[in-house]
Parts: C-alpha cells; sequence; structure tokens
C-alpha cells in the first residue's frame, strides 16, 4: 500500500522563489520606454546634486551594471559605450580649458606654469596660459566628472529603451514632435552600428580601420545608410497619413496652447529649481503645478489626433519599481544635499580628500532594482526563436522517428523490388 502526502497549503518555497525572480522578456511583458526614461533621468537628477568623485562613480557603476544586465541585442542598445566615450571626452576638454584659460579657483599648490598671452584691457578676467595649481585642475575634474555621468545616465536610457515603444506611449497631442525626437534619437546609435559594421567588414577584408583615409572610406557609407533610412522613414510616414489631423473649434486650440506652454515652463522653472541648490523650496511647487497645466493641454490637444494606438503599453508592477527606484535615488540625493552637504560637494581649497557618505551612498544603490525585477532578455547573439537547450529544433523529427523519406522499419528496399 502506497503512502500518500498531502500537498502543504499554499505555494511551497522553490515556486515562491520563481514567482519572486524576472521573468524572460517577451513582447507582452517588455517595460515600457517611460519607465527606463524615468529610472535614468532620476539617476542624472542624483548626479547633478553632487560633485563627489566617489558617488558619480557609484552612480556610473549601478548605471552601467543595470545596462549589462538588461540590455537587448537591438542596434540601439549598442551605444552605452559611445555615451561613455563622450563622457570621457568631456572630461578631457574641461581639464584643456581650465589649464589654457585659466580659472577662478584661487590655489597654492603650483603644478606647472605656461606662457601667458597679454590680452588687453577690454579682455580683462580672461587669460590665456599662465600659472596651473592643483586646486583648480580638481575643481574642473570634478565639474567635467559630473556632466560626463549626467551623459552617461542619458546613454543607459537610450541603451535600454526602445524608441518606437517610446512614440507609441506619447500622448496623441506630441506625436508629431515624438516622431522628430525619436528619429533625432535613433540617429546616433544606428550610425554606432553602422560604423561598427563597417569596421568589422574592413577588418575581416584585411584593410586597416584607423587613420583619416580609413575615416574617410568609412564615413561615406554610414551617411549612406542614413540617407537611405531617412528616404524610408519619409516613405513609411507618408504611407500612415502622418501630419493628418482633426478639426477643433478655435477656442479649444487657444486653450490648449495656453496650458501647453505654460505648463512646460512651469515644468522647466520646477526641474531648475530641483536641480539648483538655491531653488529646492520653490522647485517641487512649480514642477506640480507646471506638470498638471501641461497635462491638462496635451489631454485637450489630443482631440486634433486621428491615430489609433496599438498594442498600448501597460504598467505593471515591474514597470512602476524601474521608474520608481530612479525617483527614489533622486529624492534621496536631494534630502541629502541638506544633510550631507560637505560630503557631496568636496572642496577644493584647501585641497581634500573625498570620503564617501553612507547613506547617499546606500541611496544610490536603490537604482540596481532593474538588475532584479526587469525581465531578463535573452543573451546577446541568441536568435529570438532559439529552441531551450535539450529541446528538438524546430521541424526535428521526435526521438526514435525515421527520417523525412526513409522507408518504415522492415519495408523492402528497391534491389528486393527489382
Amino acid at each position: 500500500m502506497t503512502a500518500s502526502t498531502s500537498a502543504p497549503a499554499g505555494r511551497t518555497p522553490l515556486a515562491r522563489r520563481r514567482a519572486l525572480r524576472a521573468p524572460a522578456a517577451s513582447r507582452s511583458n517588455a517595460l515600457p520606454a517611460g519607465a527606463w526614461w524615468l529610472w535614468a533621468l532620476g539617476l542624472a537628477t542624483a548626479a547633478s546634486r553632487t560633485t563627489n568623485p566617489l558617488l558619480l562613480g557609484l552612480l556610473v557603476g549601478v548605471a552601467g551594471y543595470v545596462v549589462a544586465a538588461r540590455r537587448t541585442d537591438a542596434p540601439w542598445a549598442r551605444s552605452y559605450g559611445a555615451f561613455i566615450r563622450i563622457g570621457l571626452f568631456v572630461v578631457a576638454v574641461r581639464l584643456v580649458f581650465s589649464v589654457f584659460l585659466g580659472s577662478p579657483i584661487p590655489g597654492t599648490h603650483t603644478v606647472f606654469t605656461l606662457p601667458e598671452v597679454p590680452l588687453p584691457d577690454w579682455a580683462k578676467g580672461v587669460r590665456l596660459g599662465g600659472r596651473v595649481t592643483a586646486e583648480q585642475l580638481v575643481f574642473a575634474l570634478y565639474d567635467g566628472a559630473k556632466l560626463a555621468t549626467l551623459l552617461i545616465c542619458i546613454g543607459a536610457a537610450n541603451s535600454l529603451a526602445n524608441p518606437a515603444r517610446l512614440l507609441k506611449s506619447l500622448p496623441g497631442a506630441l506625436y508629431e514632435a515624438g516622431v522628430a525626437v525619436v528619429v533625432a534619437m535613433t540617429f546616433a546609435p544606428n550610425m554606432v552600428a553602422d560604423v561598427m559594421r563597417l569596421r568589422t567588414a574592413r577588418r575581416l577584408r584585411g584593410r586597416p580601420t584607423g587613420g583619416i583615409k580609413a575615416v574617410l572610406q568609412i564615413g561615406l557609407p554610414v551617411l549612406e545608410g542614413a540617407l537611405e533610412r531617412s528616404v524610408a522613414v519619409a516613405a513609411s510616414m507618408d504611407a500612415r497619413g502622418y501630419g493628418r489631423t482633426a478639426q477643433v473649434p478655435p477656442a479649444v486650440r487657444r486653450t490648449t496652447n495656453v496650458l501647453t506652454l505654460g505648463g512646460l515652463l512651469g515644468v522647466c522653472a520646477g526641474t531648475y529649481g530641483l536641480l539648483a541648490a538655491q531653488g529646492a523650496v520653490y522647485g517641487v511647487p512649480v514642477l506640480i503645478a507646471g506638470l498638471v497645466a501641461a497635462m491638462a493641454g496635451l489631454r485637450l490637444g489630443g482631440a486634433r489626433s486621428v491615430r489609433t494606438r496599438y498594442r498600448p503599453d501597460r504598467w505593471g508592477v515591474r514597470a512602476w519599481l524601474v521608474a520608481g527606484s530612479g525617483v527614489a535615488v533622486a529624492v534621496a540625493m536631494i534630502w541629502a544635499g541638506g544633510a550631507y552637504g560637505e560630503a557631496l560637494h568636496p572642496g577644493v581649497v584647501p585641497l581634500t580628500a573625498p570620503v564617501l557618505p553612507l547613506w547617499p551612498a546606500a541611496a544610490v544603490l536603490i537604482g540596481l532594482l532593474p538588475a532584479v525585477v526587469a525581465p531578463v532578455p535573452p543573451p546577446v547573439g541568441t536568435p529570438a526563436n532559439a529552441a531551450p537547450v535539450g529541446a528538438a529544433p524546430v521541424g526535428a523529427a521526435p526521438v526514435g522517428a525515421a527520417p523525412v523519406g526513409a522507408a518504415p522499419v522492415g519495408a523492402p528496399n528497391s534491389k528486393e523490388i527489382q
């Protein structure tokens, strides 16, 4: 007699762990592009509130880890490295400007002295060359690292968010402007993909990939590809009736313009208040009022659009967690500006080593949440319709079955028939 055990009530621990684990990414559960942009803008806001190189490096590390864990094999997902190089270029340019054009930061530790070019009286306050101090170099390094971190955070959003899904989620009133913005946003990732493809092709043919001649030979096909994409986009937009609008009363149109323009101005003023240390008091109310006015204007302006929306993006729990993690990092860093002001902005006169504040650093680590809750994309280079490990390929016969066209077991062969 076989003993039977009753199943425990509720889920088993293994089932609970599987339920908490991020699912495999598919068309149905892909995160909206707006969630990735809110997360990245939250990290960028946090970067704008500090010049501490340790916190800035931590923000770059958080963004890079999430990109490495959740980016796909799409062309726009390969642009993150280009944004890192642009950030390093910005830091280098900032240092060069500080060396040759001087800095208002006083200093006592002279690193070297350049020949100074005399300037006329009307150019007072500007100098070319002269004494270069360690204080001004450190200040320029902090300032350049801050701007580079902002660019890298925006690059993370470009690598993770699908531009087409971002365009689809825009309100109807912003559809035409959104098309132009999305086309401009996809230009850089597609150009990076074209350059990588052409460099790989030249390398396989044994041709040089560096030097002015190679750059000129690569640039012409890249521009040709950009022109072909522009023509294809224009043709597809014309075929889909781009630019058609419905008739609305003049009063509604004027109200829409006033609400939208006033709301956008309020959003700009509120955002500046949040980013500037002096406007933290009025920044939040002005931003909220601007958002309300802009949303009302966009709602009214959507009546002019005759565009329908197929498969609208749904904001699930995971999307809200991704967006909320970026907002939480921004809010925590804004709060830390008052409690940890000296740690967030290390001094350069006199020179002091930056320290890593505990609570702001822990708040930055909240930005790693998308690497846990966002759907897991397939490994880079894996085809979308690849069969699971151990599964038979599509169209393959079952184990033990005869190949297609083979005679069944026991059937006479052609020699026996003859």
